[in-house]
Order: structure tokens, then sequence, then C-alpha cells
């Protein structure tokens, strides 16, 4: 490559051609609504995902990267399979077929697709884990790594324990999904 041509895998091109829609045309997919499966490709654009709100489960965190065990695990929790495996995508139930390798361009098609990859008004999901967050109390102590609770508010993991907060992350995260 000449670093003149976008970022495409020809292996993840659609199979068929599809006309662009208006927003109107656009069915959207509100992350409250939208339980998502990431295959193993796919694991930056999930910790995105989840801070706009996705429950985005990412299957190697759960141990399964065989296609028919990818498949089953979206099956069986309702989940829509986003991946870059064009013959994946033409197996599963409901799928979503990314063509791109750039976590900004997955997103840009997400978008295009009807997906709200808005950031969320405060954070709901575990970056790290997708846990649910619970905003912690603030007369609660927190981790040396995080600030104090009268000074910013802060949520912390239900399953993984870890704490967060809308610091320098939270605004550089924000800015990416602006630029969109």
């Amino acid at each position: 490559m000449t670093g003149d041509e976008p970022d495409i895998d020809e292996r993840a091109q659609p199979a068929r051609t599809s006309t662009v829609a208006t927003d109107e045309e656009i069915p959207q997919r509100p992350s409250a609504e939208t339980a998502l499966l990431l295959d193993t490709m796919l694991g930056k654009l999930a910790t995105y995902l989840r801070m706009c709100g996705y429950d985005a489960a990412y299957a190697a965190e759960r141990g399964v990267e065989a296609d028919d065990d990818v498949l089953a695990l979206a099956h069986t929790e309702g989940r829509v399979l986003v991946t870059r495996d064009r013959d994946l995508a033409e197996r599963g139930e409901r799928t979503q077929l990314l063509s791109t390798r750039e976590v900004t361009e997955q997103l840009r098609e997400l978008r295009r697709s009807g997906f709200d990859v808005d950031l969320a008004a405060e954070p709901t999901r575990c970056s790290a884990c997708n846990g649910p967050l619970e905003r912690v109390d603030r007369t609660e102590p927190t981790p040396e790594y995080a600030p104090e609770t009268h000074e910013e508010t802060v949520w912390r993991c239900r399953n993984c324990g870890q704490h967060f907060w809308k610091g320098s992350h939270w605004d550089d995260v924000a800015t990416t999904l602006d630029d969109l």
C-alpha cells in the first residue's frame, strides 16, 4: 500500500451493493436497546461502544473464538453480532458487517448504519469488562487512582470494581466521536 488507499479489508466487503439512505430512512439503534457481540477482531471498538452506553460483549473476553461458538453466543443472548468477517456475518441471524480496520472508520460505518455512537451522558458500562456501573456515594472512599467523590462524580463497576470518572480519557473519546 502506498498510504493513499483506504484502510479496507477486501474480504469484508459486502456481498451486495447497498444504496445510501438519508437520515430519515436509516433505522436507529439506540444503545439502551441494542445488545452487541463484537468478534475477536474488534476489541478496541468494544471500548468505544461501551462508553456510548452499549452492552457490548467482546467474544475474546468470553473466551469464545470459534465461529460456531460466536454465533451461538449471539443467538443465546439476543445480541447483534458485529464483525469484519463476511462469511460469519452471512451465517448470523442479526449481524452488522464492518469493512474497515481502523476504529474511527468502524464508528463511522456504525453511525451510517443507524447506530447511536454518541458519548453517553454519564457512563453506564465498564469500558474494561462491560459490567454495569453504579455511582459511588459521596461519602465512600475511592482507590488512589480515582478522584475523591467530593471532588468529582465517580462510578464503580459492579463486576470488576474498577472506578470511572469523566476525566481526560472521557474528553479524548468525546473529541474522537465529535470528529466523526
